[in-house]
């Protein structure tokens, strides 16, 4: 494989990105009895070369679990330019999701994958100490990356001191001590930080917080996982953001 591609595997993920974005699908390796006839036909209006090979010979090009029979060769992952999304028109601004040395995989695809399925969202991450958009990444996102722009910027912190010059408000979402979610009152435009699941938000980035925001629990003395708090944070915002 090429160094400026990457693969993405498993049918709502290939799918997807046959429907989204075509052009980058550089080619397509289907197991020799896959038959799902939406990825089939959309291939076959895209002209895009397709090789036929054993279940064997799938894993060998990608040892991943639940290919589903399917994996697609693609260019690399594009960043979106994080002044770019900053001067967008007021419209068209995104609530940004900035994430503070999130290192799991997993959590990123599926915060991605959230921020898809509620729209008006961009996702910031520093270069440094914090997991890139790779192909588990992807994978997980099962689709979500095509709608959602992800920022790969060199300080967090001086990425939000510019958003803030840009009008933005930022608010971090804390697990203690910070206003109920339910009682708070956002305000837009809004970047979202969340830190780790161990150590939160770092104080470089804290002092630059407007307000901080907390989950009420009434349950257990437990806490949610970055993505799981991600989904709530979002539905909120959705919640109040203006229309």
């Amino acid at each position: 494989m090429a160094k400026n591609s990457m693969y993405l595997y498993g049918k709502n993920s290939v799918l997807e990105r046959l429907q989204s974005n075509p052009k980058s699908v550089r080619k397509i390796f289907m197991q020799d009895n896959f038959s799902d006839q939406l990825i089939i036909k959309a291939m076959d209006s895209l002209n895009i070369p397709v090789s036929r090979v054993s279940e064997k010979d799938l894993l060998r090009i990608k040892r991943a679990d639940r290919l589903q029979g399917i994996v697609a060769e693609v260019s690399k992952y594009q960043y979106a330019p994080f002044e770019k999304l900053l001067n967008l028109p007021d419209k068209d601004r995104p609530v940004f999701i900035f994430l503070d040395s999130l290192n799991d995989p997993h959590n990123l695809g599926t915060i991605i994958r959230t921020a898809a399925c509620f729209g008006g969202f961009a996702v910031v991450v520093p270069e440094h100490g914090s997991c890139e958009v790779n192909e588990t990444v992807i994978h997980v996102a099962s689709g979500g990356e095509n709608f959602v722009p992800v920022s790969l910027v060199t300080n967090l912190a001086t990425a939000m001191i510019e958003a803030k010059k840009a009008g933005y408000w930022a608010a971090g979402a804390v697990v203690e001590g910070g206003e109920d979610l339910n009682k708070v009152s956002l305000p837009f435009p809004l970047c979202l930080v969340l830190g780790s699941e161990g150590k939160g938000i770092r104080y470089g980035l804290q002092k630059h917080l407007d307000l901080k925001i907390s989950l009420p629990m009434r349950g257990a003395q437990l806490s949610f996982n970055v993505a799981m708090a991600c989904a709530i944070f979002s539905y909120e915002i959705v919640r109040q953001r203006p229309a």
